[in-house]
């Protein structure tokens, strides 16, 4: 079982309000050191943390933090970007690409490379943060990056049972940080995404949803396509 007492946590995109609460929240469950990474990482007045540069999509600084985390026993895929136009149609091929290689291809390349890390603890763990985006697309590539990212949590929970690292998906709506500073929409504190995300993980929970809206979007998918998309109706042949 996953257990943040003792463990050493790296977590990506520390710089951010969720990411500073993975942070502070790991280091007050127990765990004996927190790598906070980001690609331009600030400074912190607690030894336990170790600040360290990283960017997810550049396979060089990727194998340079793991030369400095050896130790890591949880890896929290926290890192991720969303644009303020997002449609599919009329985003240029350079911003889908850059959104992808964030949300999708820098977690993905994170835990292939940390996986021999993970295998030498028997309580290792892999969180990554979703979204409710990731069930329904309500933006173009933010939504594709999530669902891809989604689809890759559950292959990566089957590939590294066998080695005893656990896989947990943390599935969100609105989160009251700087990256939803724009909506008007019901959000959720960071402080309370983390706690759940936490709770989840140490419980061995492989999916932890958060909020009401995710809820409701998930159990939608049993349902039909014009439900989950009322806007279709406006197109439909009549």
């Amino acid at each position: 079982m996953p257990q943040l007492t003792g463990a050493v946590v790296l977590v990506t995109g520390a710089n951010g309000g969720l990411g500073r609460e993975f942070v502070e929240q790991a280091l007050a469950r127990g765990a004996a050191k927190v790598y906070a990474t980001a690609r331009r990482p600030q400074e912190w007045h607690d030894s336990r943390i170790v600040p360290l540069a990283l960017d997810v999509t550049d396979p060089a600084s990727i194998r340079a933090v793991l030369e400095q985390a050896p130790d890591m026993t949880v890896l929290v895929n926290n890192a991720g970007i969303a644009l303020e136009t997002d449609t599919l149609l009329s985003l240029p091929d350079k911003e889908i690409r850059k959104v992808m290689e964030t949300n999708f291809f820098g977690p993905v390349a994170l835990t292939k490379a940390f996986a021999p890390v993970l295998a030498l603890s028997p309580t290792s763990a892999v969180l990554n943060i979703h979204s409710v985006l990731s069930w329904i697309a309500l933006t173009g590539a933010y939504s594709a990056s999530k669902a891809a990212l989604w689809s890759a949590t559950n292959a990566f929970r089957i590939e590294l049972a066998p080695q005893g690292t656990h896989v947990t998906g943390v599935h969100v709506a609105y989160i009251d940080t700087a990256m939803a500073e724009g909506v008007s929409a019901p959000k959720t504190a960071a402080e309370e995404v983390v706690r759940k995300a936490f709770d989840g993980l140490e419980q061995g929970d492989y999916e932890v949803i958060v909020d009401d809206i995710t809820a409701g979007v998930k159990f939608g998918l049993s349902g039909s396509i014009p439900d989950l998309y009322p806007a279709l109706a406006a197109n439909a042949p009549s």
